[in-house]
């Protein structure tokens, strides 16, 4: 849940698009729980899919972005059909290839994200320990870096926020 759907709904209202929280994290939950046996046991706000789907590179007019998602979704289902396929041919490349085509496709993203991170003030030394304990790999008590991310910023951002208001 952590590491996909926080970060998610956080890309998602980043990018202006305010959403209901409960019954986006119900409904998906209950979709991952009627497929699981079927091996889709994954559904969730993808954070990745979010970021690269809500930029303003896909499309100027927000309301027009959904397309950049159905088109994902529909890579997603021919990655799916043909994931044998593509795991051979992934094989056959050196690792750093596959790294460098990786870093590189999301480059765009990180950037934008960190500009809409660190862009607001009062909150960029939230936003960088968030990034950076994200970006560490962090795994504690068997949960990822992801979580410990959120915890950290959070605990960041009232520390300071605390801070500030006892200053005024």
């Amino acid at each position: 849940m952590a590491s996909q759907n926080a970060p998610g709904i956080a890309t998602l209202k980043a990018h202006g698009y305010h959403l209901p929280v409960s019954p986006l994290i119900s409904w998906t939950a209950l979709v991952a729980l009627i497929l699981a046996p079927f091996g889709g046991f994954t559904v969730c706000i993808a954070a990745i899919t979010a970021a690269i789907c809500m930029g303003e590179e896909v499309h100027p007019d927000p309301k027009k972005r959904y397309m950049a998602a159905v088109a994902a979704g529909g890579f997603y289902l021919l990655a799916g059909l043909f994931g044998g396929s593509m795991g051979m041919l992934f094989t056959a490349l050196p690792t750093p290839l596959i790294h460098t085509i990786a870093g590189l496709a999301l480059l765009g993203t990180i950037s934008g994200s960190l500009h809409r991170a660190l862009n607001e003030e009062r909150q960029r030394d939230a936003a960088i320990v968030t990034f950076l304990i994200t970006a560490s790999g962090l795994s504690l008590l068997g949960v990822g870096s992801a979580f410990w991310g959120l915890v950290g910023g959070a605990i960041t951002h009232f520390i300071l926020r605390y801070s500030r208001q006892k200053a005024a």
